[in-house]
């Protein structure tokens, strides 16, 4: 690894395993399984795969958003894929995503169960599936739209890019945290001046762009990921931080913030949800 400005790249890149920090010893330039393991399986309609990261949380909102709403048929298991010990490279996970990434949904509801993958592919199909925080009307829908794949563009550049330099890195290089933290206070000023004469980012009413936009960076703006607010001034966007702390007291936000998570306090820790009263005991040491 070199830390010098002046590295010049060789004609044929090599993996280097010790090159990567925190991840590198899961990071490999291949796909596909690595181990056989079978995927665990509920009773309940939905079994969901993930882990309590902010793509992974995205899921967990929705489905206990639309569980709040009613609709019973969202039921779900929601089954621990640790990605720090490599669970994401078992076979049974490969076949419903090929790309080794959290969160992976089956819903059994069909024959045979449909495989769904990628968060904002996730949240759109559980949105059409149930018909609800996402609107009917084509204006209203295209908006919607414009803001969950805006977050799938732009979030790249605020876990990979400015969480990697700022946070992960092996060692602090200036000029990769000065690109990125260029980028995302961008990003920041983009939502804040949306969220100026917007309650929410689709307009009025609180949809799947609120749910895949809000865990990356409300929890920035909370200080909660990558310990960055001070550094980014998050407190600067009044609008923003408006919009943080209104989706952050959702019952659903709290109820799925718990799901699949293994880190913080352990008496708080839901590693696994297979019923409502799971998480209503955790919640209950709050």
């Amino acid at each position: 690894m070199s830390e010098s400005d002046d590295y010049t790249p060789p004609k044929v890149w090599v993996h280097d395993a010790e090159n990567g920090g925190k991840w590198a010893g899961i990071n490999r330039p291949d796909s596909g399984a690595r181990h056989d393991k079978e995927l665990p399986k509920g009773k309940h309609p939905l079994q969901l795969y993930s882990l309590a990261t902010p793509n992974g949380v995205k899921i967990n909102i929705m489905l206990e958003e639309l569980l709040a709403n009613g609709h019973t048929g969202a039921e779900y298991d929601a089954h621990l894929i640790h990605i720090g010990n490599g669970d994401q490279f078992g076979s049974g996970f490969v076949e419903v995503n090929p790309n080794s990434k959290i969160p992976a949904l089956l819903d059994y509801t069909t024959e045979p169960p449909t495989r769904v993958f990628e968060s904002g592919s996730i949240l759109l199909y559980l949105a059409d599936k149930f018909g609800d925080f996402i609107p009917k009307d084509h204006a209203g829908r295209t908006e919607c739209l414009n803001w969950l794949f805006w977050q799938m563009g732009s979030a790249p550049y605020l876990g990979g890019g400015f969480g990697h330099f700022y946070h992960y890195a092996p060692f602090r290089m200036e000029y990769g945290i000065n690109r990125f933290t260029m980028e995302v206070k961008r990003q920041l000023d983009v939502l804040d001046k949306r969220l100026a004469n917007n309650t929410y980012l689709g307009g009025e009413h609180y949809t799947i762009a609120d749910i895949a936009v809000w865990p990356w960076y409300g929890t920035v703006v909370l200080n909660e990921t990558y310990e960055a607010a001070e550094f980014l001034d998050t407190a600067s966007y009044k609008h923003l931080n408006r919009w943080t702390q209104l989706i952050k007291e959702r019952p659903a936000v709290i109820r799925g913030r718990a799901v699949n998570r293994i880190s913080g306090p352990k008496e708080l820790r839901l590693a696994e949800r297979h019923e409502a009263s799971d998480i209503d005991a955790v919640l209950a040491k709050m």
